[in-house]
């Protein structure tokens, strides 16, 4: 070994080592950045200016993790946190900094991967959205049962990446309905019920207590997701939950024999009352089975899509195409403004909803494509026509590159990019660019405060 490769090798650190660190910034996933010897030290439940004693927990070739060993000097951005499973539990990270310093985060954390990842200078960035309400938003719970090593019961949610599960009363994030659902499942559980899964071996029966709820109608469905086909006095919860919680309507099983981390299966069956629960978004109502996509924060959803809308700057004669179009919520909620919409979705059981969902709502303007990008273009392209604006909303690994040359190859005039991943936004947002649609607009969305999640909304024009 040369002597200069002992020397930085002798000035690296190791795991249990305790370090002096200053909390710089942070990371995309909410964890606090500092610098030790030129190297990045990532520390959750951390705030910029913090300074800290910080224990490393895993080295890595240019980076380290730690934690929190002693908090020397507090933050001026840090508050207490509201939430007892705070530092347990792997959803909320921005819990213990103020609402205001968490939406200058996400705003700069959108900004600099556009600029960074995207090279973009110069883009027009709008304020923030921020959401009104920091707590109670969200519309489903995805709430997963198990046993501790002495055979009780536990439920509530995830410790960061992983799968053990952090028991817990009641998430901050969810309305109160779905404690006191969770309450009486765990009594009922204690008198009358089934086994519980086992990720491992893969028997047992009881996997999630899945909820949602219609935040306009107030309507709630309670989903028991098992391994099996029946679930061990399933009739007596329903019962009890009948009782103690009016708002209920639907009482479902959904069936996941797979061994798999996926959560819903394919097969449901309702146990009691509607298959499907109703709410309101933009004017328009929309019905929610346990597999449909819908938005898990309506009110900021809403303006999210009020902000697309915006962007699309539709006049009344515009043919619009909504990618990715799911069950058609963004693009129904646009029908309204332009001479047609064109849906385009590979999921067929999402078209059907689609569908549904526009001849409900009197929408019949609307017409629905089972199929990719690709495929919707050679339909129009035969009947001789085009989009004059595109909708697009990928998952968050965002648009493959064959897809950007689709779109520009309809030539729309104006594309509306809405996104739930700012670097994969930013990467796209570069190729747009190549292909000649100019990024003109950005505003970011924060459908999910307290995480480290952020949406955002582009405006690209021709």
């Amino acid at each position: 070994m040369s002597k200069k490769k002992k020397i930085l090798n002798d000035s690296l650190i190791k795991k249990n080592d305790i370090i002096d660190l200053t909390i710089e910034g942070f990371s995309g996933e909410g964890s606090g950045i500092g610098r030790h010897e030129g190297m990045a030290i990532f520390v959750p439940l951390t705030a910029i200016g913090d300074k800290i004693k910080c224990r490393i927990l895993k080295v890595a070739k240019n980076y380290a993790f730690g934690k929190i060993e002693e908090l020397v000097e507090p933050s001026s951005m840090r508050t207490d946190s509201d939430c007892p499973y705070f530092e347990k539990c792997g959803g909320c990270v921005y819990r213990h900094i103020s609402y205001e310093e968490e939406q200058k985060i996400k705003f700069d954390k959108v900004k600099d991967c556009i600029e960074r990842i995207g090279g973009l200078k110069d883009i027009p960035f709008e304020p923030i959205i921020a959401a009104k309400d920091r707590c109670g938003y969200r519309n489903k719970a995805q709430i997963p049962v198990g046993l501790d090593k002495d055979g009780k019961l536990i439920m509530g949610f995830y410790a960061g990446h992983s799968h053990r599960i952090i028991d817990a009363k009641h998430c901050l994030l969810q309305p109160e309905e779905f404690g006191v659902i969770t309450d009486i499942f765990r009594e009922w559980f204690e008198n009358y019920g089934d086994t519980v899964y086992n990720e491992e071996t893969g028997k047992g029966v009881i996997r999630h207590l899945y909820l949602r709820r219609g935040e306009e109608t107030g309507e709630i469905m309670v989903c028991v997701v098992i391994n099996g086909d029946r679930l061990r006095d399933a009739d007596k919860l329903c019962t009890i939950l009948r009782e103690n919680v009016p708002a209920m309507t639907s009482f479902v099983l959904n069936t996941n024999k797979e061994k798999t981390n996926v959560i819903l299966g394919r097969k449901c069956r309702t146990v009691w009352g509607n298959d499907t629960i109703a709410d309101e978004l933009c004017g328009l109502r929309f019905n929610i089975s346990p597999l449909s996509f819908y938005q898990v924060n309506r009110k900021q959803a809403e303006r999210l899509y009020y902000k697309a809308a915006e962007y699309a700057n539709l006049t009344g004669r515009e043919k619009l195409m909504d990618l990715y179009c799911g069950a058609g919520t963004i693009g129904l909620s646009m029908a309204k403004n332009c001479e047609k919409l064109i849906g385009v979705e590979i999921i067929d059981a999402a078209i059907e909803n689609a569908k549904v969902n526009a001849a409900e709502n009197g929408i019949e303007n609307a017409e629905f494509i089972c199929g990719d990008a690709a495929k919707a273009a050679e339909v129009l392209a035969k009947r001789g026509e085009k989009p004059d604006v595109i909708v697009i909303d990928p998952p968050r690994k965002g648009c493959a590159a064959e897809l950007i040359d689709t779109i520009a190859n309809m030539a729309p005039e104006r594309v509306v990019y809405v996104s739930c991943d700012p670097a994969t936004l930013a990467r796209d947002l570069k190729i747009f660019d190549e292909k000649g649609y100019k990024t003109k607009k950005v505003t970011p969305v924060d459908l999910f405060p307290g995480t480290a999640h952020c949406e955002s909304v582009a405006l690209l024009e021709r």
